[in-house]
C-alpha cells in the first residue's frame, strides 16, 4: 500500500508565500514523477506542475497560469515533493493535490492521490 500525505497548506494574505509538501510512504519501488494539481470550487481540477526522476530525462514542469510565481522540487531521497508558492493571489485559492507515479514492490505502477490540502489567499 502507498499513502500520498500533503501538508503546508493555510491563509495567505495575497503577494504572501506558503510551501505545500507531500510525502510518499509505503511498498515503494520507485517513483518515475509526483505532481501538484489543484481545483477551486465550481471547477476542474487542473494541473500546477510536474517533476520527474532526476538523471538524464528528469525535468520540471509548471503551468503558465503559475510560472514565475510557483516552483516545484524533489527530494528522492525522502521520496517527497514540494511546491513553493510565491506573489499568491486570490485566484490560486483552491485545494491542493499531490500526485504520483508509482510502481510498487508488487511490480504495480499506477497514480497516487493524496487527500488534499485548502490554500486561501485572502485579505
Amino acid at each position: 500500500q502507498v499513502q500520498l500525505v500533503e501538508s503546508g497548506g493555510g491563509l495567505v494574505q495575497p503577494g504572501g508565500s506558503l510551501r505545500l509538501s507531500c510525502a510518499a510512504s509505503g511498498s515503494i519501488f520507485s517513483i518515475y514523477a509526483m505532481a501538484w494539481y489543484r481545483q477551486a470550487p465550481g471547477k476542474l481540477r487542473e494541473w500546477v506542475a510536474t517533476v520527474t526522476a532526476g538523471g538524464v530525462g528528469g525535468s520540471l514542469n509548471v503551468a503558465d497560469s503559475v510560472k514565475g510565481r510557483f516552483s516545484i522540487s524533489r527530494d528522492g531521497a525522502k521520496n517527497t515533493v514540494y511546491l513553493q508558492m510565491n506573489s499568491l493571489k486570490p485566484e490560486d485559492t483552491a485545494v491542493y493535490y499531490c500526485n504520483a507515479d508509482i510502481t510498487g514492490t508488487g511490480g504495480d505502477r499506477r497514480d497516487y492521490w493524496g487527500q488534499g490540502t485548502q490554500v486561501t489567499v485572502s485579505s
